[in-house]
């Protein structure tokens, strides 16, 4: 099983230099070139990722008394993953010094302020975006938790109701048995009193 965990281990190597290198790419493109190379990257993160959750499996079927050792493997692979991202993260607001002055003109060094703060602008508009998707995702999660909780809450109630229904014309059909029980008695009684007398 830890020679699957290996094979993970090169396949993850390959994926991330061939990542490293196209994100290093990225900033010096534009247009449609840019947009085609951000997407192939994106796709092969979403690999690794997948990739990582394969190792993660592995992982856990392992051993206890090796595990330890491939946690820590999986856990360095895993920053390695993060830095990749945040990487890819810059790279995609990122230009270099010749696709700057192309985008802006004989005016590239006078609006390098505005330049930076587009860049910021993007980097915070990015951060916003996933905060956002994983607001998202969380409210959906939790909308699913009310739902079954719910189904299960009205279940109890039902079968709650039921019982105290049940209980209830259990009580009545036994008052009334004890209230015709009294009608019949004072009648047995008067002709016991009757017959006496006589």
């Amino acid at each position: 099983m830890s020679s699957d965990f290996e094979a993970y281990e090169q396949d993850f190597g390959t994926l991330t230099a061939e990542i490293t290198n196209k994100i290093g790419r990225i900033p010096k493109l534009g247009g449609e070139e840019k947009t085609q190379l951000v997407l192939n990257v994106d796709k092969q993160l979403e690999e690794v990722r997948e990739l990582m959750e394969q190792m993660d499996l592995e992982v856990r079927e392992l051993p206890i008394q090796i595990r330890g050792m491939y946690q820590s493997r999986l856990k360095s692979y895993k920053g390695e993953m993060e830095k990749l991202e945040k990487d890819f993260k810059r790279s995609r607001i990122a230009y270099s010094d010749e696709v700057r002055n192309e985008l802006l003109g004989e005016d590239a060094g006078s609006s390098e302020s505005q330049l930076i703060k587009l860049r910021e602008e993007r980097a915070h508009l990015l951060d916003n975006t996933e905060k956002l998707e994983r607001s998202s995702r969380r409210l959906d999660a939790g909308y699913q938790i009310a739902v079954e909780t719910a189904a299960l809450t009205t279940g109890d109630i039902f079968r709650s109701t039921s019982s105290k229904v049940s209980e209830g014309e259990r009580g009545v059909r036994a008052t009334e048995r004890a209230t015709l029980l009294l009608v019949r008695l004072p009648e047995k009684h008067t002709l016991f009193f009757s017959h006496a007398s006589v």
